[in-house]
């Protein structure tokens, strides 16, 4: 569904109107095409005293073609700011940030990147250390919602403790923030630890080779998913019910990927699944747990038939396709499992008391199991998107609908496009070492954490 005001808001009556009154001004967000340079022009690094990991940001950086510049000889404008923060050790080495930042304020170009790169405080040798690394998230969070012009803020906090996949995996990090496929994703917190994370021989094609389940595949944001991975080099198995079959079979068409129809809330579903994946393919490298159902009513009017579906289309479907493919060793080392929450699931949300608690509860899935799995060298991740234009949006009454869109840094609703864009670095494998993070694709909304 295409977003009116934001069209008109690109008109010079629009732009007019807009400086005039005060109202939201979207911009035109920059999201990515294959073959674009990863950033439209130089990036800005700096560090704090002490810091350790502006250099392997820059080799990655320089190796990927970007243009670095020095803080000392900065002039211009600049694609990306990026900061180690990570030798910040008590609140007064704060201000190296307002250092670095504060002149930088206005020299970034339309949809630019900001990354602030810190330790974990759970990791940090004093209570002064953990106490200023988390201090950062206040900073970042600010950021990305006063610079405007579709510039998104990030936090990375990167482990002391990595192994060999630590490095590739700050790598696909810093890839998939600075491009324009984390173009609706801003103000949030990526943890990259220890654990399996291997390089791609092309970046362009990070799912080469790789065997991707998709469920809910049929339309929507699985269907721009199966898009999106096909793109990237995956084998897609779309997934969806029955009686969505003509649209799964044009979706999988359309990528070159095949079809599965299946309801997931049946009671063999899991074994059939399992037996399908070994069969066809061996393996499934990622697992990406896209299906999902609303049936709103608030709490006091509704049937225990709502709730019941709910949670076991969004939550229990998802725990007993993990437990057989799991217990059958289909999803191999370097494997990685990706849940869609939902913004709702953080801040909750009147009429969708079942949907929101099945999303929390898949925060609570990646939370809970994340650390089991990471002892089999998988990784188990979920995005939550906020408010995404879909057809089910579509519906919304239009105040809702509008406040929705309106209220985040983007000012504007995102797209299917965004969400598959995040499940997809997600499912990378060289960002194996991201694991038990929630990542938000809400153009910062103002709701929620």
């Amino acid at each position: 569904m295409s977003d009116r005001y934001a069209s008109f808001v690109q008109t010079g009556a629009g732009r007019a109107l807009v400086k005039r009154l005060g109202l939201p001004d979207p911009p035109r967000l920059r999201r990515h095409t294959p073959g674009d340079p990863l950033v439209p022009g130089p990036v800005l690094l700096g560090s704090a005293t002490g810091g350790r990991l502006a250099e392997p940001a820059g080799s990655i950086l320089t190796a990927a073609g970007v243009e670095l510049v020095d803080p000392a000889t900065a002039d211009g404008r600049f694609a990306a700011l990026v900061y180690d923060a990570s030798g910040v050790t008590d609140s007064t080495g704060l201000r190296q940030l307002y250092d670095f930042f504060h002149p930088q304020a206005r020299s970034l170009l339309p949809s630019g990147r900001v990354i602030v790169l810190g330790t974990p405080p759970a990791e940090c040798g004093s209570p002064r250390e953990a106490t200023a690394q988390r201090a950062l998230e206040g900073l970042t969070r600010s950021i990305g919602k006063e610079f405007g012009r579709g510039v998104t803020a990030q936090l990375v906090y990167v482990t002391r403790d990595g192994d060999a996949g630590t490095p590739v995996s700050l790598e696909s990090t810093l890839r998939f923030l600075l491009s324009g496929r984390s173009a609706y994703v801003s103000g949030q917190v990526v943890r990259i630890g220890a654990g399996t994370a291997v390089a791609p021989a092309d970046w362009d094609r990070p799912l080469d080779g790789q065997v991707v389940l998709v469920t809910g595949a049929a339309r929507g944001i699985g269907a721009a998913l199966a898009t999106v991975l096909a793109r990237d080099g995956a084998r897609v198995v779309a997934l969806d019910v029955p009686a969505a079959g003509d649209e799964l079979a044009t979706v999988a068409n359309d990528i070159g990927g095949s079809a599965v129809q299946l309801d997931l809330t049946a009671p063999d579903a899991p074994t059939r699944l399992a037996e399908h994946l070994a069969s066809r393919h061996g393996r499934v490298d990622v697992v990406v747990h896209n299906a999902g159902i609303t049936r709103d009513k608030t709490l006091g009017r509704m049937d225990a038939d709502r709730w019941d579906s709910v949670i076991d289309v969004n939550l229990s479907s998802q725990e007993r396709i993990n437990d057989v493919l799991l217990e059958r060793d289909l999803i191999p080392v370097g494997g990685r499992i990706v849940s869609v929450s939902s913004i709702a699931g953080i801040a909750g949300n009147r009429g969708q008391t079942n949907y929101a608690t099945s999303k929390a509860g898949v925060i609570g899935l990646v939370d809970s199991l994340s650390p089991v799995l990471r002892e089999r060298g998988i990784s188990l991740n979920a995005v939550a998107p906020g408010f995404i234009e879909t057809r089910l949006t579509a519906r919304i009454p239009l105040t809702i609908r509008e406040a929705g869109r309106r209220m985040n840094s983007m000012s504007q609703g995102g797209l299917p496009v965004d969400v598959a864009e995040t499940i997809g670095w997600l499912s990378w494998p060289a960002t194996g070492a991201v694991t038990g993070n929630v990542v938000r694709v809400c153009g910062q909304s103002l709701l929620g954490a």
